[in-house]
Protein backbone atom coordinates (compact mmCIF):
# COMPACT_ATOMS: atom_id res chain seq x y z
CA UNK A 1 0.00 0.00 0.00
CA UNK A 2 1.04 3.59 -0.42
CA UNK A 3 2.77 5.31 2.46
CA UNK A 4 0.47 7.30 4.70
CA UNK A 5 -2.54 5.02 4.22
CA UNK A 6 -3.92 3.80 7.53
CA UNK A 7 -4.69 0.08 7.26
CA UNK A 8 -6.56 -0.38 10.56
CA UNK A 9 -9.34 2.21 10.62
CA UNK A 10 -11.42 1.26 13.67
CA UNK A 11 -12.44 -1.67 15.84
CA UNK A 12 -15.90 -3.06 15.13
CA UNK A 13 -17.56 -3.14 18.54
CA UNK A 14 -20.88 -4.88 18.00
CA UNK A 15 -22.75 -7.66 19.74
CA UNK A 16 -21.41 -10.22 17.25
CA UNK A 17 -17.89 -8.79 17.49
CA UNK A 18 -17.76 -9.08 21.28
CA UNK A 19 -19.23 -12.60 21.15
CA UNK A 20 -16.53 -13.69 18.67
CA UNK A 21 -13.85 -12.08 20.84
CA UNK A 22 -15.01 -13.89 23.97
CA UNK A 23 -15.52 -17.33 22.45
CA UNK A 24 -12.83 -17.76 19.80
CA UNK A 25 -10.10 -15.22 20.57
CA UNK A 26 -10.70 -13.09 17.50
CA UNK A 27 -10.81 -9.32 17.14
CA UNK A 28 -12.81 -7.50 14.45
CA UNK A 29 -11.54 -4.37 12.69
CA UNK A 30 -12.73 -2.08 9.93
CA UNK A 31 -9.81 -1.89 7.51
CA UNK A 32 -8.86 -0.11 4.30
CA UNK A 33 -10.55 -1.72 1.29
CA UNK A 34 -7.24 -2.09 -0.57
CA UNK A 35 -5.40 -3.79 2.33
CA UNK A 36 -4.30 -7.39 1.93
CA UNK A 37 -4.35 -10.04 4.63
CA UNK A 38 -0.56 -9.84 4.98
CA UNK A 39 -0.69 -6.07 5.46
CA UNK A 40 -3.48 -6.38 8.02
CA UNK A 41 -1.50 -9.02 9.93
CA UNK A 42 1.63 -6.84 10.01
CA UNK A 43 -0.32 -3.75 11.10
CA UNK A 44 -2.07 -5.54 13.99
CA UNK A 45 1.15 -7.18 15.18
CA UNK A 46 2.99 -3.86 15.12
CA UNK A 47 0.20 -1.74 16.61
CA UNK A 48 -0.86 -4.05 19.47
CA UNK A 49 2.36 -6.10 19.94
CA UNK A 50 0.59 -9.47 19.63
CA UNK A 51 1.06 -12.62 17.54
CA UNK A 52 -1.57 -13.12 14.82
CA UNK A 53 -2.47 -16.65 13.67
CA UNK A 54 -4.90 -15.89 10.83
CA UNK A 55 -6.80 -13.09 9.12
CA UNK A 56 -10.17 -13.46 7.39
CA UNK A 57 -11.69 -10.58 5.46
CA UNK A 58 -15.18 -9.68 4.30
CA UNK A 59 -16.03 -7.03 1.69
CA UNK A 60 -19.30 -5.17 2.20
CA UNK A 61 -21.08 -3.26 -0.53
CA UNK A 62 -22.63 0.05 0.50
CA UNK A 63 -26.39 0.07 0.85
CA UNK A 64 -28.52 2.31 -1.30
CA UNK A 65 -29.89 5.30 0.56
CA UNK A 66 -32.94 7.46 0.04
CA UNK A 67 -33.06 10.20 -2.52
CA UNK A 68 -31.24 13.48 -2.06
CA UNK A 69 -33.24 15.66 -4.40
CA UNK A 70 -32.83 14.10 -7.84
CA UNK A 71 -29.90 11.89 -6.88
CA UNK A 72 -29.87 8.49 -5.24
CA UNK A 73 -27.40 8.14 -2.40
CA UNK A 74 -25.25 5.20 -1.42
CA UNK A 75 -23.27 4.34 1.69
CA UNK A 76 -19.58 3.69 1.20
CA UNK A 77 -18.23 0.19 0.51
CA UNK A 78 -16.06 -1.14 3.34
CA UNK A 79 -13.97 -4.12 4.44
CA UNK A 80 -14.01 -5.99 7.74
CA UNK A 81 -11.20 -8.20 9.05
CA UNK A 82 -11.51 -11.00 11.60
CA UNK A 83 -8.07 -11.34 13.21
CA UNK A 84 -7.38 -14.62 15.06
CA UNK A 85 -4.83 -14.16 17.81
CA UNK A 86 -2.34 -16.77 19.00
CA UNK A 87 -3.09 -18.77 22.14
CA UNK A 88 -2.76 -16.58 25.25
CA UNK A 89 -2.73 -13.27 23.32
CA UNK A 90 -5.44 -10.67 23.95
CA UNK A 91 -6.30 -7.15 22.83
CA UNK A 92 -8.47 -5.09 25.15
CA UNK A 93 -9.93 -2.47 22.84
CA UNK A 94 -11.67 -0.55 25.60
CA UNK A 95 -8.36 0.12 27.42
CA UNK A 96 -6.62 1.23 24.19
CA UNK A 97 -8.78 4.35 23.82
Amino acid sequence: MKAGVQIIQAPVITEKGTLVAETSGQVVFKVDRRATKHEIRAAVEKLFDVKVEAVRTVNYLGKARTRFGKKLGQRAHWKKAYVSLAEGETIDLLDQA
